[in-house]
């Protein structure tokens, strides 16, 4: 049986993303994460080209890997006297498991790019591999360009594929590196590579300049290739490499090929997804297809009601294969499925009765808000505290008497300062405080801490991870309402609140209370007993 192989390139390939800088001991982390999953190859990198590569192949030498074994990058000689190479020599120090190099098939390339002559280029690629097969286990062929120079001139291209097989290579990878090539092209063109050398193993690497990276992978594993490149979530040089968050499932779970990752690691695809945007600082997609936050949410009264009934009417497979979750969102398209659905998410210890009145007037009130610019699809908690009042169940931590805040701004190059001043009850005690901040949402957010820290010391733990502002219509131009979704953590967990308002500091102030009392109230804390509602509400 023919095993598909994974070749994950995130460290390598991936790190050429704009705007991504891994570090070395972050590329650690990453490639252990990696190994965990199962993952076949790990590309760490190219050692000898700058010191943080040197630096993580250095500390991976102690690695203890069951399954995954790490792949060095790097290219073909820079001439024939391979001996004195001294990239080909990193390859054999690097204390990987396995080498990938990188050589020209398109003719076009060899004669503009490197200038030399094509039997030259030919005489690079076999000198090269053989050497370092004599050095070590395993070497892969990258043939750079291999579409593009299939398509000009295929009897070179085809001839640089031989050369490699001939001196040893354990994989001839066919390289989309420009993107440009259509799954058509790929099928016809690997299913020709595969029966000119029926035993070699045939791997793709795909870019995704005309967003068909993982429709080209999935279209060579279909006609016979077992070696798949890609990155985690995509990333990569200009639009990104063929997305393996996507390949991985679509493999196993709709063409069912066999390959080494197992079915219980597949569960972690979703967290592998969150680890690496996290380590290369990299907001989420949110309809990320299989791992997004919103890949299973269902947000029509019509869709909510028929996956309650049966999941596989509006979704392609049962999101837990993937560690991910069914969602349900509420909005002004939501109907008393969504309500009952939503909540029915809650730890709530009782079971909820859908003809409640509470939850007609719920339905009502959710509607009537999104109609003034309220939106609870990213902002699962206010609706949580939405329902909790609704229901006579929820108890306000403080109580607002004012708060006023001052912008002051000297000379164009001095930045502008924030003062905030806030007045609130807990219980029967009153706070008065004022913070400095680096704008009027940080100040507000600082000096109501300030004033409730003490009651509340579980707060300390809070922190804002992201603030998104909307202006919900252009026509009032800044008169218009704006809406505030706040993201929150205490490293445990991540909960979403909105605000709405013409003033952008009273939106972002009603999301911020809202944040305080849901983590308040997910922390077991009892509101004092003498705290009536506050003037927000």
């Amino acid at each position: 049986m023919h095993y598909i192989q994974f070749f994950d390139t995130t460290l390598r390939d991936g790190s050429q993303t704009v705007g991504i800088s891994f570090s070395a001991k972050d590329k650690q982390r990453i490639a252990e994460r990696l190994a965990d999953f199962g993952m076949d190859w790990i590309e760490g990198g190219w050692p000898g080209a700058n010191p943080k590569d040197d630096e993580f192949f250095a500390a991976m030498r102690y690695r203890h890997w069951s399954q995954s074994r790490l792949v060095a990058f790097g290219s073909t000689a820079r001439s024939c006297d391979v001996e004195h190479d001294a990239g080909l020599h990193s390859l054999a120090r690097s204390g990987a498991d396995a080498a990938c190099i990188f050589g020209k098939s398109w003719d076009v390339h060899v004669r503009k790019a490197l200038e030399i002559s094509l039997q030259a280029n030919l005489d690079l690629v076999y000198h090269s591999i053989a050497w370092l097969k004599q050095r070590m286990d395993t070497v892969f062929f990258d043939a750079e360009h291999f579409f593009d120079g299939y398509r000009h001139h295929s009897d070179y291209a085809m001839q640089v594929l031989k050369t490699a097989h001939e001196a040893g290579a354990d994989a001839l990878v066919l390289c989309d590196t420009n993107g440009g090539s259509t799954p058509y092209e790929v099928t016809s063109t690997v299913s020709h590579v595969l029966r000119v050398f029926p035993r070699q193993i045939i791997g793709i690497h795909a870019h995704n300049d005309c967003e068909l990276a993982v429709a080209n992978s999935i279209a060579a594993a279909r006609v016979g290739a077992r070696h798949i490149q890609g990155t985690i979530n995509g990333i990569g040089e200009r639009c990104g490499n063929a997305n393996l968050t996507s390949v991985i499932p679509n493999i196993m779970l709709k063409m069912g090929l066999p390959c080494h990752i197992r079915q219980d690691r597949l569960r972690e695809l979703r967290s592998l997804s969150e680890f690496v945007n996290e380590m290369a600082n990299r907001l989420p997609w949110r309809h990320q297809p299989y791992v997004g936050h919103n890949a299973f949410a269902h947000k029509g009264g019509i869709h909510v009601s028929a996956v309650k009934k049966q999941s596989s009417l509006y979704e392609h497979i049962d999101p837990a294969l993937v560690g991910n979750t069914q969602r349900i969102t509420v909005s002004d398209q939501a109907g008393k499925s969504n309500i009952v659905a939503k909540i029915a998410g809650f730890s709530l210890g009782r079971s909820i009765d859908p003809e409640d009145p509470a939850i007609r007037r719920m339905v009502a009130k959710v509607k009537d808000m999104e109609h003034q610019g309220y939106a609870f699809e990213g902002a699962e908690a206010s609706f949580h505290l939405l329902f909790r009042r609704a229901m006579g169940e929820f108890r306000h931590y403080f109580t607002l008497k004012a708060f006023r805040v001052l912008d002051q701004k000297q000379g164009h190059d001095i930045p502008a300062e924030a003062e905030a001043t806030v007045q609130l009850r807990v219980g029967r005690q009153h706070s008065h405080t004022v913070a400095l901040g680096n704008g009027p949402v940080n100040a507000i957010d600082k000096a109501l801490r300030l004033a409730l820290i003490e009651h509340y010391p579980t707060l300390n733990d809070m922190r804002l991870s992201d603030f998104k502002m909307r202006v919900l219509s252009t026509r009032e131009a800044t008169a218009a309402s704006v809406r505030v979704l706040i993201e929150s953590t205490d490293g445990h967990r991540k909960w979403g609140t909105v605000g709405v308002s013409t003033n952008m500091v009273e939106a972002s102030y009603r999301a911020l209370v809202d944040a305080i009392e849901y983590k308040l109230m997910c922390d077991g804390i009892d509101p004092p007993e003498a705290s009536p509602i506050p003037a927000t509400s």
